[in-house]
């Protein structure tokens, strides 16, 4: 009886952290903070939170690195690996979206269809692990990149792979921000260093770069036979 309790208690944690999460939906990020530090007491209640979080987050289009602060300001350094495994898990929705809608989507526009055709030229001269790794260093929003990922065709293992691995520096940044509590306290959750940001878009330019030229600009201006 009581492990059932135990169980209701940490789905409810969970519950309750989902609720925070849409009513900042008027505010901020920073208002989920505050039921953090109950929640941090008990590790498996906040794992449950950090669940309902991460479900949430697609859907309240806040930035995937939130999720990294969250497990670094719960679990310490030891929570980079759940916050990357957090930044992985919240790219499916959009990502399933995008691939499930994408046939549908290329039949009934033309914008659409161009669109989705050159991101398959992009991820077959790249490959679709470092296509999604490189863009996901870029600082632009996860959720486009997923949605792109999806309607490029590039597959689920890919996509899991690469977002691991460009998602990683984002997430010792964000665990870095989750495990200074004044930080935090001071409004940190924004606070990242612009040279990090520099040297992050730099490597996905570059990862980008020679597959980018190939594809859209040398076939161009080679002359047809």
């Amino acid at each position: 009886m009581n492990r059932r309790t135990g169980i209701v208690g940490y789905a409810l944690a969970g519950v309750a952290l989902a609720a925070f999460a849409a009513a900042a939906w008027v505010v901020s990020p920073d208002a989920v903070l505050g039921p953090l530090t109950w929640l941090a007491d008990d590790p498996i209640r906040f794992g449950a939170a950090l669940v309902a979080l991460t479900a949430v987050r697609p859907f309240l289009a806040w930035p995937t690195t939130l999720l990294a602060v969250v497990a670094g300001y719960g679990y310490g350094w030891v929570g980079l690996p759940v916050g990357v495994a957090a930044m992985v898990a919240t790219a499916l929705p959009p990502y399933w979206f995008a691939r499930i809608g994408r046939t549908r989507a290329r039949e009934g526009s033309r914008t659409a269809d161009r669109l989705c055709g050159a991101g398959e030229r992009l991820a077959d001269a790249t490959g679709g692990v470092r296509a999604v790794t490189a863009t996901r260093l870029l600082p632009v929003p996860s959720d486009a990149v997923s949605v792109a990922a999806g309607g490029s065709g590039i597959g689920l293992r890919s996509l899991l792979v690469g977002t691991a691995l460009g998602e990683l520096p984002w997430a010792v940044v964000g665990v870095a921000i989750g495990v200074s509590v004044t930080r935090l306290a001071a409004g940190g959750v924004a606070a990242i260093d612009p040279t990090v940001l520099v040297a992050m878009a730099g490597l996905g330019a570059l990862l980008l770069a020679g597959p980018l030229y190939r594809t859209f600009i040398r076939d161009r201006a080679s002359p047809t036979a």
